[in-house]
């Protein structure tokens, strides 16, 4: 839907220049963006970027650029590029096709209750005592299971599984394939397991013998708050005795797995391949970039930032930036890695020294 560079800029909150009354349709990098006439605006928030813009485009820039000397039509001035990106994407993207009403195809339990004005696609399944709340707008074949509540203006996409015993906020936004509520990979023996021993004696085993495991299920929901997000294809699986918790304004991202018991804070974010194991404890606004590992009943204090591929083993206290396996603060991470590659030069030298030894004592 077209909006004027006037209008466009109020509902960023931001400051415009040039003909107003331009038409926009949606946004493109400076290349693809072409001049005014196209309707694309040119996403220009660099110089190095502004290079590329056609005569005569529509742009958003940054402040202090200058739009006259770059021959554009019109121009947005973003105070902080980022934001302004979040809300003009937000502003042109038309969503899932989801049709509004409820699709003849769905299963819905007749205990379910599907608050107003809520769209329901094709071959979705609500299950028994389940409450949708207001305008959710839930994809083809997403499933939600007996007893979990949804709240208002929820989007489910496509081929979501909501398992029984799941309690979600307000704003809730699941992308295609993710898993909320399956059962926590939860075993037992009937001795001492070889898992167990190892914990105990850090590496020494007294014998190996044959072992069978018994299913320890999954009592436990999964509890999510206000304005969370989960990515395709992640799993958050339900809790033990007490419910896994996320709560709100935390993001998590593609193919993150959070195991039975843990408990994420506040306006966390949770990268593409991270794994949190059971029990463990996220504190508020922490970072885990991608491929963070978590072991279990591990506590992650406020504020702490992970960089990729960090192995967290112990606790982290709160405002910590750590990197590396096993994870160290970042910066002694950064000398590791800076020794690490004189290690062949140190080599060399000690070789050399070797040899000059060697020949001092031949001559002896």
């Amino acid at each position: 839907m077209p909006i004027t560079i006037r209008d466009l800029a109020h509902s960023l909150g931001a400051r415009a220049w040039g003909d107003l009354d331009l038409s926009v349709t949606g946004a493109a990098e400076p290349e693809a963006a072409g001049a005014a006439s196209t309707g694309l605006i040119a996403l220009a928030m660099a110089p190095r970027y502004a290079e590329a813009l056609a005569p005569g485009a529509m742009a958003i820039l940054a402040e202090g650029m200058d739009p006259e000397a770059l021959g554009v039509r019109a121009a947005i001035f973003a105070p902080r590029p980022r934001l302004v990106m979040a809300g003009l994407t937000q502003a042109f993207d038309p969503g899932p096709d989801i049709a509004p009403g409820i699709h003849a195809s769905a299963v819905i339990d007749p205990s379910a209750q599907i608050g107003e004005g809520a769209s329901i696609g094709p071959f979705v399944v609500i299950g028994a005592g389940v409450v949708i709340g207001a305008r959710a707008r839930i994809g083809a074949h997403a499933s939600i299971a007996r007893g979990s509540r949804i709240g208002d203006d929820a989007l489910i996409h496509a081929g979501v599984r909501i398992a029984h015993g799941v309690t979600a906020g307000d704003r809730l936004i699941v992308q295609p394939g993710a898993v909320i509520g399956g059962d926590g990979f939860s075993f037992v023996t009937p001795e001492e397991s070889g898992i167990e021993e190892i914990r105990r004696t850090l590496g020494q085993r007294s014998a190996i013998k044959a072992q069978h495991w018994t299913r320890i299920h999954s009592l436990g929901g999964v509890e999510i708050g206000d304005d969370v997000e989960i990515g395709a294809n992640a799993t958050i699986d339900r809790g033990t005795i007490r419910a896994t918790r996320v709560g709100s304004g935390t993001k998590i991202d593609n193919l993150a797995q959070l195991g039975h018991n843990v408990v994420v804070g506040r306006d966390c974010l949770i990268c593409g391949q991270v794994g949190i194991a059971g029990s463990s404890r996220i504190g508020d606004r922490v970072v885990l970039a991608g491929q963070v590992g978590v072991s279990d009943n591990i506590e992650i204090g406020d504020d702490v930032i992970a960089g990729g591929a960090t192995k967290i083993f112990t606790r982290v206290p709160s405002g910590r930036v750590i990197l590396g396996n096993p994870a160290v603060k970042m910066e002694t991470q950064m000398e590791i890695q800076k020794a690490m590659r004189r290690l062949p030069r140190f080599a060399e030298q000690l070789s050399k020294l070797q040899q000059s030894v060697t020949r001092l004592l031949e001559k002896g």
